[in-house]
């Protein structure tokens, strides 16, 4: 690295803006051309942006005294230090918080901010939720160059991070010494800690240096991590029950349903992760977990959710099922007496014409996403039209993200009689046997992310959705098996309605950068128009098929980058 630019270019978000500053040559001069100081002071200086060249250099002075090169370890940790110290009294804790993750691993950002907001660390302030805050805190992170993103969701998001081995071992220093979380196993050789253990973190992978808990005080523990695939015992009998307020056990073999028995007596769990483990019923006895704000059950053998399961006031969270293998979770057969009206989320369930429970979805007037990974009801059956009713009751008190795969009955068919647009949606997923997309769609001008089964991938569904302002990714998807025929027959007919190519029209998709299409067989598509103007904004095309008919006019997407589609 032979010129600073790489240093500006992390300063600055406008390259243009970059060029006109003043160039902090003494700050990159002092980094030696080391990324991780680059990337940290960077971030330092983004977010000062109010601080003058003076202050800079006085900084410079006080972290390299020796002004020699190469920067040494000892002035890297200085580094790190003035960078820690220069963080709010809340971000400190929150970065604090990271050192509860193994080295090297990558981290979903919902986990690590729904457990910011149990552990209390993220309150609701100045008109924003919980969520946003711990939003905002994590890109603050981010900018800083603490965390480092890994992955993107489709709306453009970060969806998962790592943190840099060095920042994390630093983390992890200043959280030993600080009492804050205690690290067992892993790659850090811990001192035991003298004083009681508050927040433990049990990791086993790549050990080298014990993981052993003998002579610690875990009495006082209120939030236990255990990571890794080893069938060790976890040593319940030495916990308080009646303090803990955190459990993650995602992943963590040899856990079974025995252990749910001694998990229903932590009366403040407020955070349960269960996610991949080997359990398979949750007991009636989660009623007792009155605190309870986020259970998290994806990937495990659980089928269906206990009566009780009602009874949990509290709960934010509902994780359940598999996205993947569009496994559900059902409801419980009966009807709520009491609504839960903190839930925000319901994920992953199965709805079918045994569930009575479906009447209690008029109750949920909180919730912001509701993803339904099965239906198995009857076309014109009570159930059916209890579900629409719900679906578009929900829509009018504030429902924001909406996903339904539907590949046994024809439900999502119907949507299209809603009798008024869902207004607050921002994310709308439908799925499996559909035909035809709501007509109401061109109408939800808040949509930002927009996935249709690719039985609609017709020239006239894209002129129906063209005019949306803010959408910002459009998929095409199909899950369902090649060999059904109630979609073969939709996608032959499709053919023929569109002489076998579908048309990109012009004029439209002004905010649109991502375009996806993931189905066994996709149709010739064309983006050739000429002399006007095709998704101006559009930056990447991402496709998986078994066969594709081509792809014709991409030259002419004048904001695609070339490589940017990946078949």
């Amino acid at each position: 690295m032979s010129t600073p630019k790489v240093y500006f270019n992390r300063v600055f978000l406008d390259p243009q803006a970059a060029k006109k500053a003043e160039v902090h040559e003494e700050i990159w001069k002092y980094c030696g051309g080391l990324p991780l100081a680059i990337v940290t002071m960077a971030g330092l200086v983004g977010c000062n942006p109010t601080k003058n060249n003076d202050h800079w250099s006085k900084v410079c002075k006080s972290l390299f005294p020796e002004q020699v090169a190469p920067l040494t370890l000892e002035g890297v940790t200085r580094i790190l230090d003035y960078c820690y110290n220069d963080l709010p009294a809340d971000l400190k804790t929150c970065s604090l918080y990271l050192s509860i993750f193994p080295k090297g691993s990558k981290v979903s950002k919902k986990r690590l901010t729904r457990r910011w907001i149990s552990e209390c660390f993220v309150a609701e302030k100045q008109g924003l939720s919980a969520e946003e805050v711990a939003e905002t805190y994590f890109n603050q992170l981010v900018s800083r160059k603490i965390i480092c993103p890994v992955d993107h969701s489709s709306n453009g998001k970060v969806k998962s991070f790592k943190v840099h081995d060095m920042i994390l071992e630093y983390i992890v220093s200043k959280s030993s010494e600080e009492n804050f979380i205690t690290v067992v196993g892993g790659h850090w050789l811990m001192p035991t800690p003298s004083n009681k253990v508050r927040r433990l973190s049990m990791q086993s992978s790549g050990s080298k240096h014990g993981n052993s808990t003998k002579g610690m005080n875990l009495s006082q523990v209120r939030s236990l991590t255990a990571f890794g695939s080893q069938n060790r015992r976890l040593p319940f009998h030495l916990f308080n029950n009646g303090i803990i307020q955190v459990l993650d056990l995602e992943g963590w073999k040899g856990l079974t349903d025995k252990h749910m028995n001694d998990i229903c007596k932590m009366l403040v769990l407020k955070y349960l992760s269960l996610r991949r483990t080997e359990v398979s019923e949750i007991p009636s006895k989660i009623e007792k977990l009155q605190y309870l704000e986020t259970l998290d059950i994806r990937e495990t053998n659980v089928g269906v959710l206990p009566k009780a399961f009602g009874q949990l006031k509290q709960l934010r969270s509902m994780l359940g099922g598999n996205k993947n293998t569009k496994k559900a979770l059902k409801l419980p057969h009966e009807k709520n007496k009491e609504p839960m009206k903190a839930l925000r989320i319901l994920s992953g369930i199965e709805i079918d014409e045994d569930s009575s429970s479906i009447a209690s979805l008029h109750q949920l007037t909180g919730l912001r996403k509701l993803a339904i990974y099965k239906l198995n009801i009857r076309e014109g059956g009570q159930t059916f039209k209890q579900l629409r009713s719900s679906i578009e009751y929900l829509c009018s008190c504030g429902l924001q993200t909406l996903a339904i795969n539907d590949e046994s009955s024809n439900f999502i068919n119907s949507l299209d009689t809603m009798t008024t647009p869902p207004r607050y949606i921002i994310g709308l997923e439908l799925s499996g046997k559909m035909e035809r997309p709501p007509k109401w769609i061109k109408e939800l001008n808040n949509l930002y992310k927009l996935t249709l089964s690719v039985t609609v991938l017709r020239t006239d569904t894209f002129k129906l959705i063209q005019g949306l302002p803010k959408l910002f990714t459009l998929t095409f998807t199909l899950s369902a098996a090649k060999d059904d025929r109630n979609i073969v027959d939709i996608l032959e007919e499709n053919k023929q309605l569109t002489d076998r190519e579908i048309i990109i029209p012009p004029g439209g998709f002004k905010s649109l950068k991502l375009l996806r299409f993931f189905a066994t067989m996709v149709p010739r598509l064309s983006f050739a128009v000429t002399g006007k103007e095709v998704m101006p904004t559009l930056e990447r095309i991402d496709m998986r098929f078994e066969s594709f008919e081509g792809i014709y006019g991409i030259e002419t997407l004048e904001s695609l980058p070339r490589g940017a589609s990946q078949c």
